[in-house]
């Protein structure tokens, strides 16, 4: 880093600051300003931030770890939510936007009665707002940490500093987001977010590029990656084709188990407890101007995420590879890369993309753990009665504590790739719960509750207890699915129904559509918006679309043309089907 790199850094901080102090008057009027933007976000911003929020400083670390180590098919571990991220876009995004709910946890409240209904949502705000959130935010500032060191910041100032120094310095610039995101709100985070996503992506992009060209181009790149390794490190699905007399069988040079894999497909997506949504992405949906937009940006979303993005990390990844093969740490190729060929001023911009990266998302963190803390903690258990300015500098005030929090978390992480691991047991388990209750009537809190509970216990008992640990992540996800499931099944069969009172209020405003609320329906003579057979097929022909383009980019770009054109033979497939599916959809709720 010379002069002019860390000047470019240092504007691109000013500009942050300025717009999101800007923006602070606007969010000062109300607390549906504060967390919603006013619920008046278009698709673009909505979906933008969205992206921009799950493109950390951490996510290029963790792929080039993942790549190093289990090959590119490894990225199932984070390409298997697609799934759940199109069954968000056509069922899930315009039931979201109707209930016109703040945050996710007062959704509690309006399926649910009484004190169980509250109680499930002052547990589900603390859990998700403080340890959940807090752990996200500290293996965000660990991936900083490990930036800062590869790319030896503080050394060219003339320092050479301890870990703690390091880790401090992360800090310091999480009280800068804390700074604007904290008067501006959800304004702020979504348009410096906008500006964060496109600075994050180009900056990537550019170390891909430059490291192809190093290397002599793709073909090169492919082979050198490939010779540093005995695992197939290029194959996308961990399978391989004998013929037509064998036909498809288990690679066993892939970098995952079967049942690892297995356990992407066939449990990860559903039993998370982002399996309806997940807060910060419930958060802009919300937010959206009005249900159309909130499935728009959802598949704008979808679009950035795993269209777009996947392939500049898995490039470099796949440079840092044939370039380092026997780096201790993988998760480090990404920033050793660009210290070693990026020259000044573009060094400059691509750590300020680094430094994007990670700001959308701990700015996003922030804004999100502190709308549970202020509306359903503060305002539902404190103060009912608060006046608005009272509610916004309450917002701002949680929002220091949990940014405090995070920080402390981030001194107690090891690598990022296991802090991730690490969240994705002990989110699974609710999954099940959090999709049965907007299409089954018998779905109560009680078993709501104990699904979250026994999910947290037991996927952490699994992962962190020494005698309980189970190595195998698919088993892992298995067990802590399976226990949770027989868990909350038994307290639904031990506890009585929601009343018909709270139920006909629920499917009054949100008017769910399926078989599981035909009484209600009956009741209140209102008819389902929507028709959940044509969604579910939408589901699937939306898969086929976002994986057949993804992967079709992957295939033509890693020199894999036979992919390539398959899968986009896959993506016109399920582009037609979903056109014939919109049409009948169209006539259904015309």
């Amino acid at each position: 880093m010379q002069a002019i790199d860390w000047l470019v850094v240092l504007v691109y901080l000013v500009l942050s600051l300025a717009l999101g102090l800007w923006l602070s008057r606007r969010a000062s009027k109300n607390v549906e300003e504060f967390f919603l933007s006013g619920r008046s976000l278009p698709w673009w911003l909505a979906g933008t931030s969205m992206a921009a929020t799950t493109f950390s400083i951490d996510t290029p670390l963790y792929v080039a770890g993942i790549v190093a180590t289990r090959g590119i098919a490894g990225n199932w571990e984070w390409w298997s939510f697609g799934i759940a991220h199109l069954v968000l876009v056509y069922v899930f995004a315009r039931l979201w936007r109707r209930s016109e709910v703040v945050t996710d946890a007062e959704l509690t409240e309006l399926r649910y009665g009484g004190a169980t209904a509250a109680w499930l949502r002052g547990v589900k705000a603390f859990l998700f707002a403080v340890p959940l959130n807090c752990i996200g935010i500290g293996y965000a500032m660990l991936a900083m940490v490990k930036t800062v060191d590869a790319l030896q910041l503080w050394q060219s100032l003339g320092v050479e500093p301890a870990e703690a120094t390091k880790l401090w310095s992360v800090v310091g610039v999480s009280v800068f987001v804390l700074i604007y995101s904290g008067f501006s709100g959800l304004w702020g985070v979504v348009t410096t977010d906008f500006l964060q996503f496109f600075l994050a992506l180009a900056g990537a992009i550019v170390v891909a590029i430059v490291a192809v060209v190093d290397l002599g181009g793709m073909g090169p790149l492919l082979e050198r990656a490939q010779a540093a390794t005995d695992q197939d490190v290029l194959g996308f699905l961990p399978l391989t084709w004998e013929g037509w007399g064998s036909g498809i069988a288990w690679n066993e040079a892939a970098g995952i188990s079967a049942s690892t894999f297995a356990a992407y497909l066939g449990i990860q997506w559903w039993a998370f407890r982002r399996s309806d949504g997940g807060g910060e992405f419930v958060q802009r949906l919300l937010a959206s101007k009005d249900e159309a937009e909130a499935q728009k940006a959802a598949w704008w979303f979808n679009i950035l995420h795993y269209g777009v993005r996947t392939w500049p990390w898995i490039v470099v990844a796949l440079a840092a590879i044939a370039l380092y093969p026997d780096l201790a740490d993988p998760e480090q190729g990404y920033p050793l890369l660009m210290l070693e060929f990026l020259p000044p001023i573009l060094l400059g911009v691509v750590v300020a993309s680094l430094i994007a990266a990670f700001m959308s998302t701990v700015s996003t963190s922030i804004n999100w753990g502190a709308s549970y803390l202020t509306t359903d903690l503060y305002q539902r258990f404190m103060r009912p009665e608060a006046p608005q300015a009272e509610l916004v500098l309450v917002g701002r005030i949680a929002s220091v504590l949990v940014t405090g929090l995070g920080a402390i978390a981030a001194f107690y992480s090891d690598d990022v790739a296991t802090v991730f691991r690490l969240v994705i047991a002990i989110g699974t388990g609710p999954g099940a719960v959090l999709i049965l209750r907007w299409f089954w009537w018998r779905v109560n809190g009680a078993a709501e509750l104990a699904a979250m509970v026994s999910g947290l216990v037991v996927g952490w008992a699994t992962s962190a207890v020494e005698e309980l640990k189970i190595e195998d992540f698919g088993l892992r996800l298995l067990v802590t699915a399976g226990l949770s499931a027989a868990i909350w099944l038994t307290v639904l069969a031990l506890t009585p129904p929601e009343s018909d009172e709270t139920l006909d209020r629920f499917y009054t405003k949100v008017r769910p559509p399926g078989p599981g609320w035909r009484r209600q329906r009956d009741r209140t003579g209102l008819a389902p918006l929507g028709d959940l057979r044509i969604d579910l097929l939408r589901v699937v022909a939306g898969v086929l679309l976002l994986f057949g383009v993804t992967f079709a980019i992957g295939g033509f770009l890693l020199w894999q043309s036979l992919t390539g054109w398959l899968s986009l033979a896959i993506a016109a497939i399920g582009a037609m089907w979903l056109r014939s599916l919109n049409r009948q959809g169209r006539r259904v709720e015309g």
